[in-house]
């Protein structure tokens, strides 16, 4: 293990915010909702009818036929993700040895749209089958495997399960991969979860909202929260080793200074908003290890999951951690949670807003909910970012915490 520090280079995005590092920016600094009723499937039998979907999205563009047929729309979004993110790095993998290059993504359920067609083909004609891709592209660790193979990716290849925690996680993979000399790692997720089938798995959890206006159907920290809006999505990133990203010349975003992870030890259950404790450590930890203090946080991303007791607990972390003055901002109320593929966005929403010296403002808010009192940032506002604090909770007790920061040369 190297002490080689680990820097990001490229961004991929698909989400509902746009497709592309720069249509996200403008869409989260322009406001305004991204959500809308769910066009997939007709969800009037269902309680949830709104959803974040990746608008004009086309398969065709970033998926050959062959492999089209092969996988599920969660990883055509990684496909797509992860050639933006490698067109913006500049990278060129044929300069690399294959061995250099690895994959570290996260992944909360796997392809849930192909995997409800086959089983519907399977019971309900007389002669039903199931395509010989059904187990892989269901499978989890779909993504991973099929963009190592496309882009030949042969080093230590990960998927990370921790629900929305993964999506972080990822990045510490990412990191320690770099450090035991890899030179390349792509990092981050996406999510399908946009199906009857997987709509019906995520409505066990009692936490998804039933509200039907787009504007106030998921509100974070807001008194009127009463659950999250799913969506689809996520973000691939080009984690390099610096001296290798410095040798080509490379456009350095920020790079990953720090993480921890922690776990409640209790499943989730009604009216539980996990351990403020536990989170507080994961984010104590993480500043620990990124070399910063309390005071060196210029902005915090939280989770923010839109269940009011698990939005007081996270505020009660951050005000026990970082004090109550330190800005935080959230966009999740605008473009949905899209679970692991949500904290990959937040990294490259923090990134985006060191290189543009600009805080994007936190969407819907208007009624901070009694506990959940921060320093929200109501409106974008100019000012320099050098070190973002990220954190992301799954279900039954993940926490995480990703300290990013501006690219600083090293100093003699």
């Amino acid at each position: 293990m190297t002490d080689a520090r680990a820097v990001i280079t490229g961004i991929g995005v698909i989400a509902p915010s746009g497709i592309g590092a720069d249509e996200h920016w403008k869409s989260i600094l322009d406001g305004g909702s991204r959500l809308s009723r769910i066009s997939r499937f007709d969800p009037a039998g269902y309680p949830v009818t709104l959803a974040g979907e990746v608008p004009d999205f086309d398969a065709d563009e970033f998926v050959n036929a062959r492999l089209k047929v092969a996988t599920d729309r969660w990883t055509w979004h990684g496909f797509a993700a992860t050639q933006e993110a490698l067109d913006d790095s500049g990278l060129d993998l044929s300069t690399l040895d294959p061995y250099d290059t690895a994959v570290a993504l996260a992944s909360s359920s796997g392809g849930n749209e192909f995997g409800q067609g086959e089983l519907q083909a399977l019971w309900s004609e007389p002669d039903g089958k199931v395509s010989v891709y059904q187990s892989i592209a269901w499978f989890y660790a779909a993504s991973v495997g099929q963009i190592s193979i496309l882009h030949q990716l042969k080093g230590q290849c990960s998927v990370l399960v921790a629900e929305a925690a993964g999506g972080l996680d990822s990045f510490a993979q990412a990191t320690r991969t770099i450090r035991r000399g890899t030179k390349m790692v792509l990092a981050g997720g996406t999510e399908g979860p946009l199906s009857p089938y997987a709509l019906t798995c995520q409505l066990s959890s009692g936490r998804l909202s039933v509200g039907t206006d787009p504007e106030r159907a998921y509100l974070p920290f807001d008194a009127a929260a009463a659950g999250y809006v799913m969506a689809e999505g996520g973000a691939v990133l080009v984690v390099e080793d610096l001296a290798h990203a410095k040798a080509r010349g490379a456009d350095i975003y920020g790079e990953v200074l720090g993480w921890a992870a922690t776990h409640d030890g209790k499943a989730s259950r009604p009216g539980y908003g996990g351990d403020a404790g536990q989170l507080a450590r994961a984010m104590r930890v993480a500043l620990r290890r990124a070399g910063r203090t309390a005071s060196d946080v210029d902005v915090v991303f939280p989770d923010a999951l839109g269940v009011p007791e698990c939005d007081r607990v996270e505020a009660a972390a951050i005000r026990e951690v970082l004090g109550d003055e330190v800005p935080v901002t959230t966009q999740k109320a605008q473009l949905g949670r899209m679970y692991q593929g949500g904290a990959a966005v937040d990294v490259t929403t923090a990134l985006q807003a060191m290189r543009y010296d600009m805080l994007p403002a936190t969407h819907g808010l208007t009624d901070v909910a009694p506990g959940a009192e921060l320093n929200f940032v109501r409106e974008p506002v100019a000012r320099r970012t050098s070190t973002a604090l990220v954190t992301a909770r799954g279900f039954d007790g993940y926490n995480t915490a990703l300290v990013v920061g501006r690219y600083e040369e090293e100093t003699t």
